[in-house]
């Protein structure tokens, strides 16, 4: 390889992302010749979720630029075209290698466009897994416009195949959150409860997020969810739904715990500090994928409330997960069911060397010379 420093922009627009990814970029800013940059938009830029762009920045990293993409009102498609436009200005000041996106997010929905259409090497994290809400697409979306796809599995892999995609560019490489998860650096669980003032010895936590082709039954759902967790008589730490549509219908019905001590509300938490809290919880409780993919890791149990995930796991295979619908006294029977289970770690999104992986991929000369064209993979008559 030549002299010239490999740019390498990080997309980062939740809390989750960013988690997920900054392992990957500490792996870039160690090595010679490489440079990582990191455009930090979406909810990172909201005061309703605790500005966690503030997070990315005392992590200390040389290149970070910040985008404000919303107000935290528009529609998802007015916030996608916005954040294409910034991140297409930001791009061509910037004239990168390649762009490391992650999951179905809108956000990594732009910078894989953005990426494609300026013949940029796209790296998608997360591709070939299912969901049940508009997620799915997106992910799917997102798959069809990266070049380079780094999965959690061999499942992953199947389905990026049947997208048409060559085999040659897909890599399982895990999920690099169960890195550091299994590091043996995160906080103590008192620590935690110190920083975040949690008074409970025991707890469970709950993260609800809207389904976005459900928004019309969200407010019935919601109301049985919390009537759900509130006639459990248990303690829980509550943390805010993304910014999806339907989101202030969520935080509405919310503001029936706030008084109520048997609940901690947080607009957001640092990703470190959430593991930490997940690894001590009685069971999680919600439709968040950190039920499905982190929780196995550790063991605990999970309660998958809705169709949100439906698809990403199956009950057999899965043994931490109790599914159930939005019904108060199903959650209350599940809830009681949670409690009591003892639950083996299981490891079916990766075992904690995706770094490294991820290290020998990018330091191959073959990625970085491959056409930048892209072409279907047609296995009609295989």
């Amino acid at each position: 390889m030549n002299q010239k420093n490999r740019r390498i922009v990080f997309m980062t627009g939740t809390r989750a992302d960013y988690g997920k990814i900054k392992s990957l970029i500490k792996v870039v800013e160690g090595m010679e010749n490489y440079e990582a940059c990191i455009f930090a938009t979406g909810m990172h830029m909201l005061s309703k979720y605790g500005c966690t762009y503030k997070e990315i920045l005392k992590d200390g990293y040389q290149n970070i630029y910040t985008y404000i993409n919303q107000s935290g009102k528009e529609s998802m498609d007015i916030i996608l075209s916005n954040t294409i436009l910034g991140f297409g200005n930001y791009i061509a000041e910037m004239k990168p290698d390649a762009i490391v996106v992650h999951g179905d997010r809108l956000e990594a929905l732009a910078g894989a466009i953005v990426g494609a259409f300026n013949n940029i090497k796209v790296f998608h994290i997360e591709g070939g897994e299912v969901s049940g809400t508009i997620d799915e697409s997106i992910r799917h979306a997102i798959t069809k416009f990266a070049h380079y796809h780094l999965v959690s599995n061999e499942k992953a892999k199947k389905r990026i195949i049947q997208l048409g995609e060559a085999e040659e560019n897909i890599f399982v490489f895990g999920s690099p959150d169960i890195d550091v998860m299994l590091s043996g650096n995160l906080p103590s669980i008192e620590t935690v409860k110190t920083y975040y003032d949690i008074p409970f010895q025991k707890y469970a936590v709950l993260m609800y997020h809207p389904v976005t082709t459900e928004v019309e039954l969200l407010p019935e759902h919601i109301k049985e969810v919390v009537d759900g967790i509130m006639k459990s008589n248990k303690n829980y730490v509550v943390i805010y739904p993304n910014n999806d549509n339907g989101t202030d219908i969520i935080l509405n019905e919310m503001k029936r715990l706030e008084k109520n001590a048997h609940f901690r509300i947080l607009p957001s938490m640092r990703f470190e500090f959430f593991l930490s809290l997940l690894k001590n919880a009685e069971f999680i409780i919600g439709n968040s994928s950190s039920g499905i993919r982190e929780a196995g890791v550790y063991g605990i149990p999970a309660i998958d409330v809705g169709t949100r995930q439906s698809g990403r796991y199956l009950p057999e295979e899965n043994k931490h997960i109790l599914h159930v619908d939005e019904e108060a006294n199903e959650i209350c029977r599940a809830i009681e069911q949670a409690a009591g289970m003892t639950i083996e770690p299981s490891f079916e999104f990766g075992n904690g060397n995706s770094t490294e992986v991820f290290r020998s991929i990018i330091a191959d000369d073959t990625i970085w010379n491959r056409q930048v064209q892209k072409r279907f993979i047609d296995r009609m008559y295989d």
